[in-house]
């Protein structure tokens, strides 16, 4: 996809969940501040797919002195992504699907430090998953489509599609199913 598909494609799902009809996106709309974080990091991936990696980590060292959202530009990120709150998040994941949703304080990386940013060690976030404020989501697993990430919850192993993970560590159950889980065991 083109910047100006993926904008256009993370633009009309923001709009469509703050009104039933998507409006067109004006230039003006680079100042949402829900729309603003997504579009540097947009930038900072497509001047990084043509070669221009420095100007490249400009736009991604913007994103994180003006939101705290920090997002390497070499990270497949499919269209539709919704960033609520950008303070405190950290997207490291070997890649994100289409149509995914994340809140505050989410941190998406490797178990150990990894400088060389190594795919291998990080997790997959597919289509349409939400990631709830404070979830952290690390090592080598896969977070299914459909799925959801609990608040603060802490995920080390595989969340399979259509389930929610919760807790610390996170207990995975069926989209459904979590309405009887106590905070305090």
């Amino acid at each position: 996809m083109k910047l100006r598909e993926y904008l256009d494609a993370d633009w009309d799902r923001l709009s469509t969940l703050s009104s039933p009809a998507p409006r067109a996106r004006r230039g003006s709309d680079v100042l949402h501040p829900r729309f603003a974080p997504v579009a540097l990091l947009r930038c900072a991936q497509t001047l990084h797919a043509r070669g221009w990696r420095r100007l490249a980590k400009l736009f991604s060292l913007a994103n994180v002195l003006l939101f705290g959202l920090e997002v390497p530009a070499t990270l497949q990120i499919g269209p539709g992504l919704i960033i609520t709150h950008t303070n405190g998040i950290v997207l490291g994941a070997a890649s994100i699907g289409r149509d995914v949703t994340i809140y505050q304080q989410v941190t998406i990386g490797a178990l150990e430090a990894d400088f060389r940013f190594d795919p291998a060690l990080r997790p997959v976030i597919e289509d349409n998953v939400v990631l709830a404020a404070g979830a952290k989501i690390l090592g080598t697993l896969r977070v299914g489509r459909d799925s959801t990430v609990g608040a603060n919850a802490v995920v080390l192993d595989d969340v399979p599609p259509a389930h929610i993970a919760v807790g610390v560590p996170a207990r995975v159950l069926p989209k459904g199913q979590q309405a009887g889980v106590k905070s305090h065991e």
